[in-house]
């Protein structure tokens, strides 16, 4: 996954009134690439998936597909698949959370003989 950095130019009206955008254009591009390309693929798999079931999934070796739309459905199919993206990321973190925390609560009630004579 990359970022396209240049996307900040084409709403300049937004861009004014929109703390996000002026945030993220004081960003380094390299540290807005490192982010973008953080996702697990597990993430941009379903992602992917997700998109695909938007578009439509016509299997492209039976079919001549070809999609046509206008700027704003476009930025509302991207704005859905970013959101996904972030939400999915965030679900990824929780269940790491998790599973280090069980894994930490099976270690606590379990106590190894050198941390009882410790005690």
């Amino acid at each position: 996954m990359a970022f396209n950095f240049d996307f900040f130019a084409s709403e300049p009206e937004e861009q004014d009134t929109n703390a996000l955008i002026q945030y993220l254009q004081q960003q380094h591009p390299d540290t807005l690439a490192r982010i973008a390309q953080s996702a697990s693929p597990e993430v941009q798999q379903i992602i992917t998936q997700n998109v695909q079931g938007l578009v439509g999934m016509l299997p492209s070796e039976e079919f001549n597909i070809s999609i046509t739309t206008d700027r704003e459905n476009l930025a509302n199919l991207l704005a859905s698949a970013m959101m996904t993206g972030y939400f999915l990321g965030k679900m990824e973190q929780r269940k790491n959370l998790e599973v280090h925390l069980s894994n930490t609560e099976s270690l606590s009630a379990n106590p190894s003989p050198q941390r009882q004579k410790k005690d």
